[in-house]
């Protein structure tokens, strides 16, 4: 039985009430039964010698949402007991999967051979990727770095919450590099800040950059195609290393996420709107009675804040903007 009454019962239920607070077996149909049954094992209704009467629904509003309380207390305790219950389990992992498991098996006729490294290993399915991502998210000790151009699905955010969040809480740091027009969604915008509370360190880059992840600097992870359903990942170190600089070189490039989650000036939202519609920036200029000078200002903070190089880039980045 759920906590909360269903259809049935909660028509039932008013129908006692509407009879004066009782409900007596003459006002039942045979279909009602079960409903009836349902009804006193809530204790929303109590048995009489001449039928049933209607109980305050609030004492059960208390009594439900004490179990509910309890319930919630045990399955956090629970989550606390987790790592040591399980601690065991996954030091025996790291002993038997040591952290070059992304490599792929060496020639018997190469090994051991000075400076020999093997191709990447390359995951074709989509699912596959994920899952190995998981792992190594799950096993990081140190850090996390991840550039992220192009749009992020706010459901593949919100699926990665937990994970982030358990990452920042056991001490490592996460490093994240987005583009003006990721971080101008309020919902990515949102899901930035729950991983900031933690310590997550954001940076917006306003000019192309690749794909990578790289775990306690020793994975690393880039698409292998151009719809990302396939991902090399990497451990030769050298390779690692020349991703990390790569990243290390964007990050002391981009700007703090703040400059881009400030709401920008009214004038500002307004010129963005015209520009979305087409309008050329002289146009604007009319519209708005203010000078070309003044518009072309606001015009540069808007492309600052998207990323655009061109104004008409600027205005193909607006097109999605909500303009309420």
């Amino acid at each position: 039985m759920t906590d909360e009454p269903g259809q049935a019962e909660r028509a039932l239920y008013l129908a006692a009430v509407r009879g004066g607070g009782r409900l007596r077996p003459e006002d039942l149909a045979p279909a009602d039964r079960p409903t009836l049954a349902a009804l006193v094992a809530r204790g929303l209704l109590a048995p009489t010698a001449t039928g049933w009467t209607a109980a305050n629904p609030r004492a059960q509003v208390d009594r439900i949402g004490f179990e509910l309380r309890s319930r919630a207390v045990r399955l956090l305790l629970h989550a606390e007991r987790l790592p040591g219950t399980l601690g065991p389990l996954a030091r025996a992992y790291d002993t038997a999967r040591r952290p070059d498991r992304c490599a792929p098996a060496v020639d018997p006729g190469t090994a051991g051979t000075a400076g020999t490294t093997g191709p990447a290993d390359t995951v074709d399915d989509a699912a596959d990727v994920r899952r190995r991502v998981t792992e190594l998210v799950s096993e990081c000790r140190e850090e996390v770095l991840a550039a992220q151009p192009g749009p992020r699905p706010l459901e593949a955010l919100r699926m990665a919450l937990a994970q982030d969040l358990s990452l920042l809480r056991r001490g490592c740091s996460l490093r994240t590099v987005y583009q003006p027009a990721t971080v101008a969604d309020p919902t990515v915008q949102s899901q930035i800040a729950l991983r900031a509370g933690q310590g997550a360190q954001v940076r917006v880059l306003a000019e192309p950059y690749e794909r990578v992840l790289v775990f306690d600097r020793a994975v690393a992870v880039i698409p292998a195609a151009e719809d990302r359903s396939r991902a090399a990942f990497l451990t030769d170190p050298t390779t690692v290393a020349y991703l990390v600089a790569q990243f290390e070189r964007d990050w002391a490039r981009a700007a703090p996420v703040g400059r881009h989650l400030d709401p920008p000036p009214a004038t500002t939202v307004r010129i963005g709107r015209l520009l979305a519609r087409g309008l050329t920036q002289r146009a604007v200029a009319t519209r708005l009675g203010v000078s070309e000078r003044t518009v072309a200002a606001h015009i540069s903070r808007l492309r600052d804040r998207y990323g655009a190089r061109t104004l008409f880039h600027l205005g193909w980045q607006l097109r999605g903007e909500r303009h309420d």
